[in-house]
């Protein structure tokens, strides 16, 4: 890899896990601390993700946003350091929970519209496909030599 394709490469990486790293840092900062309200609107109003799988529970909300606020600290500093074991580790247990969230969202799309369906598995997919994107850039990239 010449010296341009591996400063793309490199940005392209510390842009995925940077992405990767706000999205459950938004996510759990709004479960952990405004449970009732993250249940009932999220992710805007109207489109009701949560509320329509079931009761209340502030204990499982509050847990989910605390969570989405680890996975999004892990991530961040892999983000800052830029260390391949740390953004292999960091990618591969964001991976344990993604895998497993969007499959149980396969599973439950006779409750939504297609619209939702569409959008819901659409970005949860999209959070399962980033970060191997990303495993696969780290293993190429030249950046990590000696590591």
């Amino acid at each position: 890899m010449n010296n341009t394709s591996q400063t793309q490469a490199n940005n392209w990486l510390r842009f995925g896990v940077w992405f990767l790293a706000v999205v459950p840092l938004i996510v759990g900062f709004w479960a952990f601390f405004a449970p009732y309200h993250f249940y009932e609107i999220f992710p805007l109003p109207g489109r009701n993700w949560i509320s329509t799988l079931g009761p209340y529970n502030e204990h499982l909300v509050r847990d989910y946003g605390a969570n989405n606020l680890g996975f999004g600290v892990l991530l961040a500093m892999a983000a800052m350091l830029l260390g391949r074991q740390l953004i292999q580790v960091a990618l591969a247990s964001w991976l344990a929970f993604a895998v497993p969230h969007f499959i149980f969202h396969l599973t439950q799309t006779h409750h939504f519209s297609l619209f939702d369906n569409l959008t819901q598995l659409g970005s949860l997919g999209f959070v399962v496909l980033l970060p191997i994107v990303l495993l696969v850039i780290v293993r190429r990239s030249n950046l990590f030599k000696g590591y």
